[in-house]
């Protein structure tokens, strides 16, 4: 596939991903084919080594995620993506790179589940094992968008994220928008920012890898193979990247690995507000899901109802102001999300019973179409 700057084109979510990806700086993808994903590997098998890239397609996904990250550790940017069962298998290694601070981009195009589930069946059942598929106390980033546009846009942002906050990053589409074909633009070079990996500019002898050396508590990385020598490992460490038992450096080194996120929240978190200044009720939904609740929102609006919705473009960490917020002057909140309602009880508790909460949900491999939640906000009202 061959591109041409800033030309509007027919383009699939999963086209645009890994499109947006190369925007990005991506050189390396390594990837299990796994439906409903597959057409990201599809495109960067052709266009990465176009671009001075390299593919490969490995063995399976855990080889996939430590693929990355050994790429990642080189300097390189780097992707691989996946689906439920996929994304499950890859969970050890998610875990290995939020400890070890590895900046790379990890896409989820979520299918039915539990197991292998439907294949080609649209869900968003993997909200929570984003959030907590690995194990231990440890921040996470996860993006979700809900157009083909936002595949691409919102992939450079995941670049971003991922290269400022030394973490991987989590892009959580969904089959109906990894599959969705839409009118979209790639931007020009320089459009979109992109972000450049925070490097050492100390030489190799005096290179302390984990030690951070300003506010954002992100410390500057050195690429293998460039003279550095430092040690890299799933176990708690110190500052040298040696392990420690100690509590004395084991508490402040996860304490730093949360604050360095916490002390990003205005960049990393992002909402879609429509119509909620004065709502009585507030939808809110994500992905493919928040295209129907924003039909629901126009034709409630010119039926005179004050209906909004809250989109959820970051899903972790989770916009807990946002959600306060549009409670604050709504008479009730409603959930519609493709699951048995793992957003909805995260709503909950950002509200504290402000205001009912109530969920539309669906897990069964069909859409939530708008009439479903229009039933239930005229049952609210």
């Amino acid at each position: 596939m061959t591109t041409a700057p800033n030309k509007a084109r027919l383009m699939q979510g999963n086209q645009a991903c890994a499109e947006g990806a190369i925007y990005a700086g991506l050189r390396f993808y390594a990837g299990y084919p796994i439906t409903p994903s597959t057409e990201i590997a599809e495109v960067l098998a052709e266009r990465l080594p176009q671009v001075g890239g390299r593919f490969i397609q490995m063995e399976d996904e855990i080889a996939s995620m430590a693929a990355i990250i050994g790429a990642s550790l080189t300097g390189t940017k780097a992707m691989t993506a996946t689906s439920g069962p996929g994304f499950s298998l890859k969970q050890e290694n998610l875990g290995y790179g939020i400890l070890a601070e590895v900046p790379c981009v990890v896409v989820n195009v979520q299918r039915l589940g539990p197991s292998t589930g439907g294949p080609t069946a649209p869900a968003q059942g993997d909200v929570m094992q984003a959030r907590w598929g690995t194990h231990g106390d440890h921040p996470v980033i996860a993006l979700c968008p809900n157009s083909v546009q936002e595949c691409f846009d919102l992939t450079v942002t995941a670049f971003n994220l991922s290269e400022r906050f030394r973490i991987p990053v989590l892009f959580m589409l969904d089959e109906v928008i990894g599959h969705m074909r839409e009118r979209m633009a790639i931007p020009d070079p320089g459009e979109l920012e992109v972000s450049e990996r925070k490097r050492t500019a100390l030489p190799p002898d005096e290179y302390v890898a984990y030690a951070p050396v300003d506010d954002t508590l992100v410390p500057p990385m050195a690429n293998f193979g460039e003279g550095y020598r430092f040690h890299v490992t799933g176990l708690l460490h110190d500052e040298t990247g040696f392990p420690s038992n100690s509590s004395s450096v084991v508490g402040p080194h996860l304490d730093r690995l949360h604050r360095k996120v916490e002390r990003g929240l205005d960049e990393i978190v992002m909402v879609e507000e429509i119509e909620t200044d004065d709502a009585d009720v507030v939808i809110v939904a994500y992905g493919c899901v928040s295209r129907s609740a924003a039909h629901v929102v126009r034709e409630a609006r010119a039926q005179g109802l004050r209906v909004g919705l809250l989109r959820l473009i970051t899903l972790w960490p989770f916009p807990v102001d946002a959600v306060r917020r549009v409670a604050e002057g709504a008479r009730a909140i409603i959930v519609a999300e493709m699951n048995l309602g793992q957003v909805l009880d995260v709503v909950k508790s950002a509200v504290e019973g402000q205001v009912p909460v109530y969920g539309v949900c669906r897990a069964d491999g069909e859409m939530i179409a708008p009439d479903t939640i229009r039933e239930k906000v005229e049952e609210v009202l």
